[in-house]
C-alpha cells in the first residue's frame, strides 16, 4: 500500500444483507426523468473530454453534473395525443474555454450530444420536443491549475465514497426486471410500453413484491379496455420472465398501481412520448440510480452523484466506481466472505492514487481473513488508476 494512503480492515459480524428479513431496492429505468438527466450529462462529459483531448492534447477541467429536466405539457388521446409545450433541459456547471476552444463550441457539443442521446434512446421524442437552457461558466483558475501541474493530477474535490459486493438476489431481480421491460424483445411484443419505467422491489423473507410504474404510449392504445388487456398481458410476461430467471420464481407483480377502471383517460398512465417528462414529472441529476445502477435502501451510500463528473480528477466519480470494482474483486478472490464494503476518503489536491484513507469492511463468520490479499488488490487498482480513468472516459461505465 502506498505509504501516503492508509488502509484499514475492520471485520464485521453483521448479518449480511441477503440474510436480513427485509430488503428494499429501486431502479429507475432508461426513460425516467432522473435517469435521462444522469445519462445525458454523462454522455456530454465523455464528448467534452474527447474534445479537449483533440483540441488541447489533454483533458481540461470541467464538470457537467448539474442538470434539470423540466417537464413539458401534453394532451393524451386514445390513438395518439400531442405535445403542447416542449420539455426543457437545463444543463450547467463549469468548463474550460478560451481562444482555441470558444464557449460556443462547448455549447454546441452539449446540445448535439444531448440530441443524439434522445434520438438513440427514446423512440418517440423528436428534436422539436426538447429545448435547452445552457448555464455553463468558466472554470475557476485554481481548479484549472490542477490540470497544469507537473506532478500527477490531484483530486478536485473532498469526498467520501462507498461500494459493495456482491449484489443480492433482490437487487439482481430488480435490475433484470427493468432491463427486460426495456429490452427490444419486450418492446417488440408490447409497443405500448414506453421507456419510462421504475421498479421497486420489497423482499420480506423469501417472498418478493415488485411494483412497476410504466408509461404507456397513447398512440398504441385504442381504448380503456385495450389498455387493461395489454396491462394484464405485460404482468403475465413479466411473471414468466421471473420463472426463467429463477431468483424469485413467483413474485407478486403490481403494474401502474394508480390505474382505475371506468375513469377513461383519467384512470390510465398514458404519455405521448413514453416518458412522464412529457407532462407530469421533472428530473434532476443525482436523484437516480447509484454507481451500480440501483438504489438499494438497505446499503450505505456515498456523498456524490457520479453522472457528468470529470473522469480524470473528480473522485466523486472515480472513487465511487472504483469502490464497487475493488469490492467485487475482493469478494471474488478472498475466501470466506459473505459481502464486502469499501469506503474511500480523500481531500482536494491529494494525488488521485493516494487517497487519504481506505476502509475495507468484510462481513464474515471467520475470526481472521487474508488481509495481505486485500492489500494487494487495492494496491494494484491504485497503481492502475490512470487506466481506470481512461475506461470511465470511454463512456462504457455508466450505462442504462
Amino acid at each position: 500500500m502506498n505509504q501516503k494512503s492508509k488502509m484499514f480492515v475492520e471485520l464485521s459480524l453483521d448479518t449480511p444483507t441477503f440474510n436480513k428479513r427485509f430488503e428494499i431496492v429501486e431502479r429507475k429505468g432508461l426513460g425516467h426523468p432522473d435517469t435521462i438527466c444522469d445519462l445525458v450529462v454523462e454522455e456530454i462529459e465523455v464528448s467534452l473530454s474527447q474534445l479537449y483531448l483533440q483540441k488541447t492534447g489533454t483533458v481540461q477541467h470541467h464538470n457537467m453534473d448539474k442538470a434539470l429536466l423540466v417537464a413539458g405539457q401534453s394532451e393524451n388521446r386514445f390513438g395518439g395525443g400531442r405535445i403542447t409545450k416542449p420539455l426543457k433541459l437545463v444543463v450547467g456547471d463549469r468548463a474550460t474555454f478560451g481562444q482555441n476552444l470558444p464557449k460556443e463550441q462547448i455549447e454546441d457539443i452539449v446540445t448535439r450530444t444531448a440530441n443524439s442521446w434522445f434520438e438513440k434512446h427514446l423512440r418517440y421524442l423528436k428534436e422539436e420536443h426538447i429545448q435547452y437552457q445552457l448555464e455553463i461558466g468558466q472554470a475557476s483558475p485554481e481548479l484549472r491549475s490542477i490540470f497544469g501541474r507537473p506532478e500527477e493530477i490531484g483530486a478536485n474535490d473532498t469526498s467520501a465514497l462507498v461500494g459493495y459486493a456482491p449484489l443480492t438476489d433482490t437487487e439482481d431481480a430488480v435490475l433484470q426486471t427493468e432491463r427486460y421491460l426495456n429490452s427490444k424483445e419486450f418492446k417488440s411484443e408490447f409497443n405500448e410500453s414506453g421507456e419510462d419505467i421504475k421498479v421497486m422491489g420489497f423482499r420480506n423473507g423469501k417472498s418478493l413484491e415488485i411494483t412497476i410504474a410504466m408509461a404507456f404510449v397513447d398512440m398504441h392504445v385504442s381504448s380503456e379496455q385495450k389498455y387493461f388487456e395489454r396491462k394484464d398481458e405485460m404482468i403475465q410476461a413479466t411473471s414468466e420472465f421471473h420463472k426463467k430467471l429463477g431468483k424469485f420464481p413467483d413474485p407478486k407483480i403490481i403494474l401502474n398501481n394508480l390505474d382505475k377502471k371506468n375513469r377513461g383517460l383519467g384512470g390510465l398512465y398514458l404519455t405521448v412520448l413514453g416518458t412522464s417528462a412529457d407532462s407530469s414529472d421533472s428530473g434532476q441529476v443525482g436523484r437516480g440510480n447509484r454507481a451500480n445502477q440501483l438504489i438499494s435502501l438497505s446499503r450505505p451510500s456515498g456523498s456524490e452523484a457520479i453522472a457528468g463528473k470529470n473522469a480524470v480528477s473528480h473522485i466523486g466519480k472515480i472513487y465511487n466506481m472504483l469502490c464497487f470494482k475493488m469490492a467485487d474483486e475482493i469478494y471474488r478472490q478472498v475466501p470466506d466472505l459473505d459481502e464486502v464494503f469499501i469506503w474511500m476518503y480523500s481531500a482536494i489536491g491529494q494525488p488521485m492514487n493516494q487517497p487519504k484513507a481506505i476502509v475495507v469492511q468484510p462481513v464474515t463468520k471467520k475470526e481472521s481473513i487474508q488481509v495481505p490479499q486485500i492489500n494487494n488488490i487495492i494496491e494494484e487498482n491504485l497503481s492502475k488508476i490512470d487506466d481506470f480513468c481512461k475506461y470511465l472516459m470511454s463512456g462504457r461505465a455508466l450505462v442504462a
